[in-house]
């Protein structure tokens, strides 16, 4: 161990807030791993959205979440994501509890969750809602056991420029990141469009939010409608904690069947180590997401 003297440690620090002061403090760093990859399958509960009930919002499916985590047992997984959008109105700690429970008898990991949020809106209750949202599902995933949860930055308000809203979006994501870390819980920034919809904007949030070793990206292969949405894809694989992967991709406005096996070789190469999420957003996935599934079992082998 390297052992520095009093005034080599308070030159040190004097070093460092100079040149925070000056704004040239090195970028944020990826995830530490081991140089080697490991993956796991999981299936987003956003693939059934159509026929999935969404009791906040009074409407009634064909399927439940109970209905969800069986499919996914089913098809053998490793894991299962499950959306916010499709519980109870009134999240209890005794449903929470219920999801844990089947999850882990049927062998099934809760990989993630995830919310709808915007934290580019100005100051106000409906800011100060966004805030409360996002605490209040750390505090559901830390109960049933997931270990991140899919957050977006956020849109422009009308009127507003980037700037502002990206100053908002960072200070939001670091509220809700000091609560994470007390609770265990990873955030995962998506680009999901907005102020991410290319990995120059994304990475601009992740090198301003504050240094946390439970944030990080959410890999999303088909949220990047550039000219080249895989030479995008390299740019934010190393910060992944949670990837997704989606059977189609958009270049530019044309939408194209996605190469599944660069998407995963994309997470190889950057040695990515956790769950790849399938999240089906075609028609017929009863019928489609067996067949992605085999596919991508033998992908990350």
């Amino acid at each position: 161990m390297i052992e520095l003297s009093r005034r080599e440690f308070v030159a040190g620090v004097a070093t460092l807030g100079g040149l925070a002061a000056a704004g040239s403090l090195p970028a944020a760093e990826p995830p530490v791993r081991n140089g080697q990859t490991h993956m796991k399958l999981s299936l987003a509960a956003y693939s059934f959205n159509r026929a999935l009930s969404r009791p906040g919002r009074n409407q009634a499916g064909e399927m439940t979440l109970d209905d969800f985590v069986d499919f996914c047992a089913k098809l053998n997984l490793d894991g299962t994501e499950l959306t916010s959008y499709y519980f109870p109105a009134e999240v209890t700690t005794e449903y929470l509890l219920h999801l844990k429970q089947k999850t882990f008898q049927l062998g099934l990991d809760v990989s993630g969750t995830a919310i709808g949020n915007d934290f580019c809106l100005p100051d106000g209750e409906k800011r100060d809602a966004q805030i409360s949202l996002c605490k209040a599902w750390i505090d559901h995933a830390a109960v049933m056991g997931a270990p991140v949860i899919r957050i977006f930055a956020g849109k422009i308000p009308k009127g507003d420029t980037e700037e502002t809203a990206l100053d908002r979006c960072v200070a939001g994501i670091d509220t809700c990141l000091e609560y994470a870390a007390t609770k265990g819980v990873f955030l995962g920034l998506e680009n999901h469009g907005g102020i991410t919809a290319t990995p120059q904007q994304l990475l601009a949030i992740v090198e301003r939010v504050k240094p946390s070793p439970w944030f990080g990206v959410n890999y999303d292969s088909g949220n990047f409608r550039t000219d080249d949405p895989y030479r995008d894809l390299e740019k934010i694989a190393p910060y992944a904690v949670n990837a997704q992967i989606k059977v189609a991709v958009t270049r530019n406005e044309t939408k194209e069947p996605a190469d599944l096996k660069r998407m995963v070789d994309i997470l190889k190469a950057a040695h990515y180590r956790g769950y790849v999420v399938l999240e089906y957003e075609e028609q017929e996935p009863h019928k489609e997401i067996s067949g992605y599934i085999k596919k991508l079992r033998q992908l990350i082998a």
